[in-house]
């Protein structure tokens, strides 16, 4: 089951836990008000996983690839890592289905806070167009993962800050309205 919560201010390495002292996690239903959806499926068989094929077809997901975020699998890898912690915002929902290892998404929570969101084998996140995150590798250096994309994917990222685009503006508003 997917665990998350409220990160320290801590600059240390980007792949440690970070968790605040005493903890403060954050639940499901939590992550749901700001947009984030979760589920959990059969990662040794994805396959031919008919859940994962409901959902594809449900949600239009019509491409997929697999990454493989290892030093010794992704071409500049450092490069890479540095980029996908940078604070950004994608103009489409970001949906990641890890297939092996592990990581952490990090989202913003309504009060611009950092939820970090521990990922592993069988977890698969959707984040909404124009939230704020980041991802990175945890301390075991290692995540194998499906993409999926409504259509062409669409790679570009867009640094904070980006609270010009039409999709944080729409996101801003589903906030304020899940407030209300």
């Amino acid at each position: 089951m997917v665990e998350a919560w409220y990160m320290d201010e801590s600059q240390e390495d980007q792949r440690a836990p970070h968790r605040l002292r005493p903890n403060r996690a954050v639940s499901l239903e939590q992550l749901r008000r700001l947009g984030v959806a979760y589920r959990k499926l059969d990662a040794d068989n994805y396959e031919t996983d008919p859940c994962l094929k409901e959902i594809r077809r449900a949600e239009n997901y019509s491409w997929m690839d697999i990454i493989t975020i290892h030093k010794d699998k992704l071409p500049n890898y450092e490069e890479k890592i540095k980029t996908f912690y940078e604070e950004h915002l994608h103009l489409d929902d970001e949906i990641r289905y890890i297939l092996d290892g592990s990581g952490y998404f990090d989202v913003r929570d309504k009060d611009d806070k950092w939820i970090r969101i521990s990922m592993e084998k069988g977890d698969m996140i959707t984040l909404p167009a124009g939230i704020y995150h980041r991802f990175t590798l945890d301390e075991n250096n290692y995540v194998k993962a499906m993409r999926l994309f409504v259509g062409e994917p669409v790679w570009t990222a867009y640094n904070r800050p980006a609270d010009d685009f039409p999709a944080r503006k729409q996101y801003m508003k589903f906030l304020a309205e899940e407030a209300s």
